[in-house]
This record gives C-alpha cells, structure tokens and sequence, in this order.
C-alpha cells in the first residue's frame, strides 16, 4: 500500500512540475496552490470543478488549471492542449508569437 501511495504521489508531481516548467518557460505568471496545506483550497478546488469534469469516483487529483476563478482542465487536457499547440487557448489567453531569439 506504501508503495503504491508513492508512485502516485511521484506521479502527480511529475505532472505539476510539467506545468510549472511550461508556465515559467512561456513566463506566464501563475501561482501554484499546494492543497494539501490547505482544506479550504482544497474544498475551494473541489467547488469549482465543473460536475462533467470530476471523476466517476472518488475527488480530482492534481493538477488542477485555475485562470483564477475559471477552470481550465486538468493535467491530461493540459497535455492535450500542449500536444495540440492550443494551450493559450486551453489557459484562456491570447496566444503569443513565437520570437527569434536576438543575435
């Protein structure tokens, strides 16, 4: 059971470390919510998740995309989007063009 736990958690992680790399990559401000420290983010995030996009069973896992009171997806339509080129849309930003790194 101790080992199952872990791989989870290392598997969450991985995930909030994927966003938190593409976020600051693209320096696009965010602030990361640790609901784990908190019951009533954690309660907050539960709230706000639309019914159709919570899971059969059990509570969403992290992470969860917040464009502050608007939700966006979680991790797997985050790497959809990603995978797609359509994550500023997927954020509810205007899209940025790419820049040519200067000389």
């Amino acid at each position: 059971m101790g080992v199952s736990r872990t791989v989870k958690f290392l598997e969450i992680k991985k995930k909030q470390q994927d966003v938190v790399r593409f976020l600051e990559a693209n320096k696009i401000e965010f602030e990361e919510v640790d609901i784990t420290m908190s019951e009533e983010q954690r309660q907050w995030m539960y709230k706000n998740i639309p019914p159709e996009k919570k899971p059969s069973q059990g509570n969403p896992l992290p992470p969860q995309i917040f464009n502050d009171d608007r939700y966006c997806g979680d991790y797997d339509s985050f790497f959809e989007s990603k995978e797609s080129n359509t994550v500023f849309s997927f954020l509810g930003l205007k899209s940025r063009l790419a820049s040519k790194a200067e000389p």
